[in-house]
């Protein structure tokens, strides 16, 4: 019988990676979206093509405001950091950091997971390329893990809950290698942090950069409109 699971679906590179990975093992992938007031909404345009195109069981966007906070450059006014290359990506917690964000959006996996009886989630974090957030690390991973089997039923009636970081310990290009290998469409995604109004990608903001530096990496090409690289 098909195991369902929670895939956390941002519309970029990583969490569509995952998504096809999820399904290339036998889960049935629910996909679960935010609209958290994030500047770069496009995503959740994305997130729909991606879940479209990958045929999940379900595809939810949830709408929560962390814009009441702010605290980052993706939920306020302050300006998204750019940069000429990537070399230039600092290794510092940068702006672009959410405050607690994983913490909210597995918070919300763990209910969705709950009502339609899964208990496996599914989450694109990465220790290696990737901008530096707390959030992202294994230990923090494990340790949510250990508190959802705490916190819910399923946890408590031995249905553990087991959250899965299949990118946790790739690089970029292993990443948009594994994910071209699985067939995954990357011309549905976004990954910018600042895209302009018909979606193109800014090119210099970190996650752009990253992503940039993968698909050279892995000696492809990335296949989204850019604004200027």
């Amino acid at each position: 019988m098909t195991r369902k699971a929670i895939v956390l679906l941002s519309g970029g590179l990583d969490s569509t990676t995952v998504l096809a990975h999820a399904k290339s093992i036998g889960f049935d992938p629910y996909a679960l979206s935010f609209r958290y007031g994030q500047r770069h909404a496009v995503e959740l345009r994305a997130a729909k093509r991606v879940a479209e195109a990958q045929g999940v069981a379900d595809h939810v966007v949830c709408d929560i405001d962390l814009r009441v906070f702010g605290g980052s450059a993706l939920t306020s006014d302050v300006e998204v950091p750019k940069h000429a290359s990537v070399d230039q990506v600092e290794e510092n917690i940068p702006v672009t950091y959410v405050p607690a964000r994983n913490t909210v959006f597995l918070s919300f996996a763990l209910a969705y997971a709950e009502v339609v009886g899964a208990t496996d989630i599914f989450i694109g974090v990465n220790a290696l390329d990737y901008s530096g957030y707390p959030d992202c690390r294994p230990e923090y991973i494990r340790a949510f893990e250990a508190m959802a089997n705490l916190a819910t039923r399923a946890g408590v009636e031995g249905g553990a809950i087991t959250i899965h970081t299949p990118l946790m310990d790739k690089t970029k290009a292993e990443i948009v290698q594994m994910g071209l290998a699985l067939g995954v469409d990357y011309s549905l995604t976004s990954s910018c942090y600042d895209p302009d109004d018909a979606g193109r990608s800014c090119g210099h903001c970190d996650s752009c950069l990253l992503r940039l530096k993968g698909f050279a990496e892995a000696g492809s090409h990335d296949p989204i409109a850019y604004q200027d690289v």
